[in-house]
């Protein structure tokens, strides 16, 4: 056994080759569970692996983030790909487990969110693949007596270019592994790449197309049992009493258990478990929140509205630039709660035994799940092995815990695998909503019109309190105040305050987190303060934004593609909006028509410019741009989740209503080229649209949009 910290040269080929010697590359991280263990650990030092290319000459990259459709089985190879001069057609991949060597270097933890995918993957996969080209190239040398400058890789192979010899990187895997790895591998240069940037098609799509693709709720174990829970309708309360007879006397149900969230009826398929669960009688004890409704809550945000908040930024005097103002501009908006609505509702499968756990999950978070199962079984996180599966949605949602720790709750009482599965109804009212918030504006103008003050004081629920708490400091969320209090409007006087304010509805993060809200409220009231002074849209912003030369970039980029200025058909009217979010630029221009009759909004075209930096697959960016406009756009027409008696009045799709394909608008996507960092993608096209298609309406209408979703009477 090696020290910590060290590794063997037999342990490691041992541990890394699967079925014959291969060549594993990766850089080491400590394990955060080291120092933890109670002695000296059982086995050697944890190897981040990314690559494994066996004798075949197959090469295995291990996917440490989560693939919900957002295209990172494909983008990650294609870094891997690249510096690795890989035969694309023999590339494959697996989900890796949990483990401290996939943490996610920007969180510090192994998950996928925040857009960080390809932000956090780009060094390490491109430095993983260079040092194996390296390697390869350099036991390639050894057996042709040349010296590695002599010779280069491509396509799979190590070539001597003076020779034309070859050989395949799955005959230099055995001496090739023997090799120091490489501290600092020379990485190619953007004029060499022949993968990134480029339109390559996607790795998963073949099997989504053909059924292969497994999700979570297709997970099937030997002897595994299915459940569904019951859970009180009112958020926070808990069972005060239940009856099981009723429930039990229904085919195929072999228990029924209270856990945690509530109720647990377990059968031999769904279905049974389903009708067990509809025939239980329970008596809840519905706690505090039995009273809370949409109302009370709204009341409660209009009345800490009035009270001064947290500072989240302060420029310049605003109260004395407001008091000067030749022109001010006082509005309300507010934005309701919503729900994440993933087409694969929650799911999951566990299987405790007495010395491990095994957990099969569509999940954001393993390492988060690996702690969940340790916690509720007593074993070691070591002991917990998390398996990802493709995730049908996550949109944030699956970064939460309560779906996985029923599954573990109940595989543990039970003794047995057990899945399990929520209804739609199940999800739609027992979700982590994005925050309602309500936010107080005011403007002032100079006598040319150009801001000279904006305040705002945003009131809505903290997630980040619940979430990750030491992070909430001096009574500011970050990702409450994100989308104002980073406002790069040149607007000498500037002021945002934030006053937390819980409601007893659970909040998490749902698809670009503060932007979704703070970019609609900031873009909408930038709107009025530049119908206020007379000005065009585009101009007015233009030249707030002459000191951001990234969001400028976007800005005209959208504008010139939609034409900005020239006629449109009659009845259409445009609406431009810009947001910064994740790392990345977003401007989108939104073409609608609005029948103030029927109340009925009909956006026609969205033209939407991003600057995410270097990117890696430009058909994957307009796909994450496309999908984010449709989230973003349902949303503002018909996204709400209410509440009354402290329960979700909505249940299902009847209620809680998504775009249909016939409301869909026709989306161009216009991608700046760009050699900055990385941005994020999967999130920044949400922002924009909502403000986009409002301040389309503005400009037919006259009036404002202070609310959302958008009403009929908000038309009129």
């Amino acid at each position: 056994m090696s020290p910590a910290g060290t590794l063997d040269r037999r342990e490691f080929l041992k541990k890394s080759a699967a079925g014959g010697t291969a060549l594993v590359i990766g850089f080491y991280l400590p394990s955060k569970y080291e120092a933890l263990a109670a002695g000296p650990p059982s086995e050697p030092a944890s190897l981040n692996a990314w690559v494994r290319i066996a004798p075949n000459d197959t090469v295995t990259l291990m996917i440490d983030k989560s693939e919900m459709g957002q295209g990172v089985v494909t983008s990650l190879a294609m870094l891997l790909a690249e510096e690795l001069e890989l035969d694309w057609k023999k590339i494959k991949t697996e989900f890796a487990p949990a483990a401290p060597a996939y943490f996610n270097p920007l969180f510090g933890v192994q998950g996928t969110g925040g857009s960080t995918s390809v932000r956090a993957s780009w060094g390490p996969l491109t430095k993983a693949g260079a040092a194996a080209r390296e390697m390869l190239i350099a036991a390639a040398a050894q057996q042709w007596y040349v010296d590695p400058s002599a010779c280069r890789a491509e396509n799979g192979a190590v070539v001597h270019t003076a020779t034309n010899k070859r050989l395949n990187y799955g005959a230099l895997v055995e001496e090739a592994a023997k090799l120091a790895v490489p501290a600092n591998p020379a990485l190619k240069g953007p004029k060499n790449y022949k993968y990134i940037g480029k339109p390559v098609k996607r790795l998963d799509t073949p099997a989504k197309s053909n059924g292969k693709a497994g999700f979570g709720i297709d997970v099937r174990l030997p002897n595994m049992q299915y459940a569904v829970v019951a859970r009180c309708p009112v958020f926070g309360g808990k069972v005060k009493s239940f009856d099981a007879t009723k429930a039990k006397a229904v085919r195929g149900v072999k228990q029924v258990l209270q856990i945690s969230s509530g109720v647990a009826v377990v059968a031999d398929n769904t279905w049974s478990a389903m009708e067990g669960r509809r025939a239980l009688q329970i008596e809840w004890d519905e706690g505090p929140n039995a009273s809370v409704s949409s109302e009370s809550i709204r009341k409660l945000y209009l009345e800490n509205a009035e009270k001064t908040g947290a500072i989240a930024r302060k420029d310049g005097d605003v109260e004395t630039a407001l008091a000067g103002a030749a022109k001010k501009v006082e509005a309300g908006y507010e934005v309701p709660f919503l729900a994440h609505a993933t087409m694969e509702p929650m799911n999951c499968a566990a299987d405790v035994r007495t010395d491990d756990c095994d957990i099969y999950a569509p999940t954001q978070f393993q390492t988060f799940n690996q702690n969940t199962g340790a916690k509720l079984t007593g074993l070691k996180p070591e002991q917990v092995r998390v398996h990802t599966t493709f995730l049908g949605g996550g949109f944030g949602r699956r970064a939460e815990q309560d779906f996985v720790a029923e599954a573990v709750e109940i595989s543990k009482a039970s003794g047995a695998p057990v899945q399990v599965t929520w209804s739609r109804e199940d999800d739609m009212q027992h979700d982590f909503y994005r925050p309602a918030a309500y936010t107080k504006l005011t403007g002032g103008l100079d006598s040319d019109g150009w801001p000279v003050a904006w305040k705002s004081r945003i009131v809505s629920p903290s997630i980040m309190s619940r979430f990750f708490p030491g992070s909430v400091k001096n009574g500011i969320d970050e990702s409450s105040v994100e989308g104002q209090a980073n406002s790069k409007y040149a607007i000498p006087n500037f002021l945002v305050e934030y006053v937390l304010t819980e409601t007893g509805v659970p909040v998490g993060f749902w698809r670009s987190v503060g932007n979704s809200q703070n970019g609609y409220i900031t873009e909408c009231f930038t709107e009025e303060l530049a119908k206020a002074a007379g000005k065009d849209s585009f101009e007015f912003r233009r030249k707030l934004l002459a000191n951001a030369p990234r969001h400028r970039g976007v800005l005209e980029l959208a504008a010139e593609k939609a034409g900005w200025g020239k006629p449109l058909p009659a009845g259409q009217t445009r609406g431009i909006a810009v947001v910064e979010s994740f790392g990345s630029f977003v401007a989108e221009v939104a073409e609608v028509s609005v029948n103030r009759k029927s109340g009925e909004v009909r956006v026609h075209r969205v033209v939407c410019a991003v600057d995410c930096g270097r990117h890696v697959n430009p058909d994957i960016i307009a796909a994450q741009m496309e999908g984010g406009i449709v989230y973003g756009l349902t949303a503002a027409l018909k996204g709400q989740i209410t509440i009354a008696k402290g329960r979700v009045e909505q249940s299902n799709f009847n209620d809680y209503e998504m775009l249909r394909i016939n409301e869909m608008p026709k989306v161009e996507v216009h991608i700046v080229p760009s050699n900055e960092a990385p941005g994020g993608c999967g999130e920044p096209g949400t922002p924009p649209i909502a403000p986009a298609v409002c301040n389309a309406i503005f400009a037919a209408t006259g009036k404002p949009i202070r609310r959302l979703p958008i009403r009929a009477e908000d038309l009129a």
